[in-house]
């Protein structure tokens, strides 16, 4: 447990989805952890299971289907260098110079690190992000997920840093 921190809550899996409106378009969702303010809540995230749809296999063309989980809101999909990216994951399909569709494979940015980490990140606002967009795909795609953690309640000074740290970096 975070020094500061005191646990009120088991930990609780939040399920997710978001799905692009038309193929190739930028989509992000907003999840509301429903955060008390008045008792200075935040949200201890322990890991994030992120699982984006298959792109299509279109022979001579790269496809993929890119997906992130941040702190704040995003203009593209992120990846785990923003120090508000939680998660970030890729299917792709590399097939660009070839008569078939290629083979596809999967990126992951470490969803969960090693079990040595108390935890991956703390949010200390009402939501989180989740972005996703494919590149190359005749339909949409979209992704799916789980943020597993639990509700903590912060003492004033480190509550005020977390605050001020998130809506800054935004």
């Amino acid at each position: 447990m975070p020094q500061g921190l005191k646990q009120t809550s088991s930990v609780v899996a939040i399920g997710f989805k978001a799905q692009e409106t038309a193929p190739n378009t930028f989509e992000q969702i907003s999840v509301d952890l429903n955060l008390s303010p008045l008792d200075r809540e935040v949200f201890v995230v322990l890991a994030v299971n992120l699982d984006p749809y298959t792109p299509d296999a279109v022979a001579g063309t790269d496809t993929r289907v890119s997906a992130s989980l941040t702190t704040t809101s995003q203009t593209a999909v992120q990846e785990i260098s923003n120090s508000n990216c939680l998660a970030a994951s890729a299917n792709v399909i590399n097939a660009a110079g070839f008569v078939d569709g290629g083979v596809p494979f999967q990126t992951l940015g470490a969803e969960t690190p090693p079990a040595t980490l108390e935890y991956i990140g703390i949010i200390a606002t009402n939501d989180f992000f989740v972005q996703v967009q494919g590149t190359g795909n005749g339909g949409a795609k979209g992704v799916s997920g789980k943020m597993y953690g639990y509700r903590a309640r912060a003492n004033a000074d480190i509550y005020a840093a977390l605050v001020q740290s998130e809506v800054l970096s935004a």
